[in-house]
């Protein structure tokens, strides 16, 4: 058996690249002597993310980075032997993305491009068009950005392409139209629960779960970091608060466990299945 330490990050980041960077740096460092062997940081921790989500200002949208710029290289070198999974906002060609990437000190691992977009998102990131799994040294992984792990096909083809680990890195605020007076009352912190735990039960997979905490513009984030077990289990959360989610798992013996007798993957039944990549009449 092998065990590694997965941790979920709850934290608010702002607009500043430098201090988010110098930020995230600590936290990998602190994380390094907690054991911690895999870090999953919220979505746009570094330089944060859109004020509001129905019509983004234009002169208000997150600063963009290279990926082979300096910002992820510190955080790399940071990072060592530990995978950590960050979010920000790419810069390709003049198009901006709302992106995750995985990395170690060896270098980047495996990048995300957030597919679905809610709302009026797509006035400020383009959208990207895959899934896919990729090996790190904590075992194979895929990532979702926020919204996507709305959608139970996202998480199903990365469990498909062999992830055991889905790394969901969210910006998730509370509803910004029928807002409860308590975040735990929520609708939205109900729904982010909800998705965590379906996604990681139906793949029979491990689901490490960040989110942003704190305000931005209109929109206030809801925390609740978590690590999740392939039966659909709960194993540490922050809850509405911000630290560090973690669990020592044995990921491999786990969801063998887990898909002994009732194994979802194999048992699919994708003939029957066609409709799926069809929208329903009427929609968008």
């Amino acid at each position: 058996m092998t065990t590694v330490t997965l941790g979920a990050l709850a934290a608010h980041f702002g607009r500043d690249v430098e201090r988010g960077v110098a930020k995230a740096v600590g936290i990998v460092e602190a994380a390094t002597r907690d054991g911690v062997d895999l870090l999953v940081f919220p979505d746009a921790s570094i330089g944060g993310y859109i004020g509001d989500l129905r019509h983004p200002d234009p002169a208000e949208l997150p600063p963009t980075l290279d990926p082979d710029g300096p910002e992820l290289a510190a955080i790399a070198a940071a990072a060592g032997a530990m995978t950590v999974c960050i979010g920000y906002t790419e810069a390709d060609a003049g198009v901006r993305y709302n992106t995750a990437v995985c990395l170690c000190g060896d270098g980047i691992l495996g990048t995300h491009r957030k597919v679905h977009q809610p709302a009026g998102e797509s006035e400020a990131y383009a959208a990207g068009d895959s899934f896919q799994a990729f090996d790190t040294p904590v075992g194979r992984i895929g990532m979702l950005i926020d919204y996507d792990k709305t959608f139970p096909e996202s998480a199903r083809t990365l469990a498909l392409d062999g992830a055991r680990i889905i790394a969901t890195l969210s910006a998730w605020p509370a509803s910004v139209t029928d807002r409860a007076a308590r975040l735990p009352a929520d609708r939205q912190s109900r729904l982010f629960d909800l998705y965590d735990c379906a996604r990681a039960a139906e793949n029979q997979v491990f689901v490490v779960s960040s989110n942003l905490t704190g305000v931005t513009g209109s929109l206030r984030f809801l925390g609740q970091a978590k690590v999740v077990g392939p039966g659909g289990d709960v194993l540490a959360t922050t809850r509405s608060k911000g630290g560090l989610a973690l669990a020592r798992v044995d990921v491999d013996s786990d969801i063998d466990r887990a898909r002994r007798v009732l194994d979802h993957l194999n048992e699919l039944r994708p003939d029957t299945y066609h409709r799926i990549v069809q929208k329903p009449v009427g929609g968008g």
